[in-house]
């Protein structure tokens, strides 16, 4: 096995046991970027001398008898997360050249345990879309299929897993977007409970939803990482003042799941969902079975507006966020105009990209005097029922069980045309981000298209802050 193949665990131990050097294991990654990411554009921005820099004290650190954890361990993050002194631009012209003044908090708690930042990935533009496609600086490709998408709106940062260019990515969720494109790109993705890990330095798209996790090669891994990015956070007042756990403890051993009920949310599984993917998500709920769980229908009514609901509160919220990139105070544009009001237009005119303004307009519009009311408010209204129906499921069940996507990837430019499309991509992971709940895909097997072999994901979904429970489910579904 090649070492930028290697996970986390397996590159932990050749660390600690001084088989293997952090300089060679980010040599060996960065290697692999100069190899296939001509191809995938997983990546935005690569830091190599830094990346090197950074493995030579990591080393240092090793020699000096610091064991486990991220030490050493290379990594890929999503350009929209802050990063002192790179380059942060949310795939948008409008903020091409803006270079962060801060670590998000997470990237500060990976440094300090030593981890090292390899670049930046590509995503959709401000994280809206779910094909990264929408990126000002061109597509991801997905690695199984270079024809398809990797989905998004964190494309680059699942790309970049699924290619071996990273060992870990960070990526952001907000209605989908960590475990959508780990589904279609056959890694895991991993949505935090909101509040669970700390948002200062995200930038911000949908406030009440926003969350930062990780993509990973397995369970263990995943629950590795989110030991170090969990926590409460002065500088977010949204983080969870409970204390985080050693996630990876539940992942090291075969449990049983004994006593434990996991819902079959009937809502998730319409007659017109593929029978290929309905026959491998119960395949899955066979294998938690036979761990000792028991498999419970169940019904969640509500989940049938929870695409309506997002895409009210989201470019609402959105409509909020971006005001604040106007080609002044984070751009670059030197423009010379009559008046500002000439200038906005043509500074976020050429620098917001078409899906950007799209999002803008429909949530000023539900904003607006008049309508505030009956969009806005309404949708909140509904998204507190959505909430409701996951409380009273989780009263009778343990755990959650769906698809995490409708079908596999889908070809670079067959939905560019069709916003509707696109939002109904979204259609079994947004109503978990409007409840704030844990929720991660796991690869759950392949589906035959074009004599390419696709991945498709199951996702768990667990009650608020019971990520350990999640990720201790998710591990029995990993096992062979």
């Amino acid at each position: 096995m090649k070492l930028n193949e290697l996970t986390i665990k397996e590159a932990r131990q050749l660390l600690d046991s001084g088989q293997l050097s952090a300089l060679k294991l980010t040599e060996a990654c960065l290697d692999q970027i100069k190899a296939v990411d001509g191809e995938i554009h997983a990546c935005l921005t690569v830091c190599e001398e830094a990346a090197l820099n950074d493995a030579r004290a990591a080393d240092k650190r090793l020699q000096a008898g610091e064991r486990g954890g991220l030490l050493g361990i290379p990594y890929l993050c999503k350009d929209i997360i802050m990063t002192k002194g790179l380059k942060t631009t949310a795939a948008s012209r409008i903020i091409a050249d803006y270079v962060a003044p801060y670590d998000a908090t997470v990237i500060k708690k990976l440094k300090e345990a030593g981890a090292i930042l390899l670049g930046k990935t590509n995503l959709d533009e401000f994280a809206h879309g779910a094909s990264t496609e929408n990126s000002a600086y061109g597509p991801t490709k997905n690695p199984h299929d270079l024809t398809r998408v990797p989905g998004g709106s964190s494309g680059g940062s699942a790309a970049a897993v699924a290619a071996n260019l990273c060992l870990f990515a960070l990526g952001s969720d907000t209605g989908g977007s960590i475990r959508q494109p780990a589904s279609f790109c056959g890694v895991y993705g991993l949505k935090p409970s909101y509040g669970r890990v700390s948002r200062f330095g995200l930038l911000s798209m949908t406030s009440s939803t926003d969350v930062i996790g990780v993509f990973a090669r397995c369970v263990y891994d995943t629950a590795l990482v989110l030991k170090y990015l969990a926590g409460d956070d002065d500088l977010d007042a949204t983080t969870a003042p409970e204390a985080s756990s050693e996630y990876q403890e539940m992942t090291e051993e075969k449990k049983s799941l004994q006593g434990l009920k996991v819902g079959w949310p009937k809502e998730y599984f319409p007659a017109e969902l593929d029978p290929e993917i309905k026959k491998l998500i119960e395949a899955q709920a066979a294998k938690l079975k036979e761990a000792g769980a028991e498999i419970v229908e169940v019904s969640l009514p509500y989940t049938k507006y929870g695409i309506p609901v997002y895409y009210i509160v989201t470019p609402s919220e959105i409509s909020s966020n971006l005001a604040r990139f106007d080609g002044v105070g984070w751009g670059s544009f030197a423009l010379e105009t009559g008046t500002l009001q000439e200038f906005y237009k043509i500074s976020r005119g050429q620098g917001f990209g078409q899906e950007v303004k799209r999002r803008i307009m429909l949530g000023t519009y539900a904003l607006s005097s008049g309508y505030y009311d009956a969009y806005y408010k309404k949708a909140q209204a509904v998204r507190t029922l959505i909430i409701k129906d996951f409380n009273q499921v989780f009263n009778k069940v343990d755990c959650l069980l769906t698809p995490t996507t409708p079908h596999p990837a889908f070809k670079i430019g067959a939905q560019v045309d069709d916003p509707l499309a696109m939002y109904l991509e979204d259609i079994f992971v947004t109503s978990a981000s409007l409840a704030g709940l844990p929720a991660i895909s796991v690869p759950a097997g392949t589906v035959q298209r074009e004599n390419k072999n696709l991945p498709i994901g199951a996702q768990l979904i667990t009650p608020r802050l019971e990520e350990a429970r999640l990720l201790m489910i998710a591990k029995v579904l990993s096992e062979k």
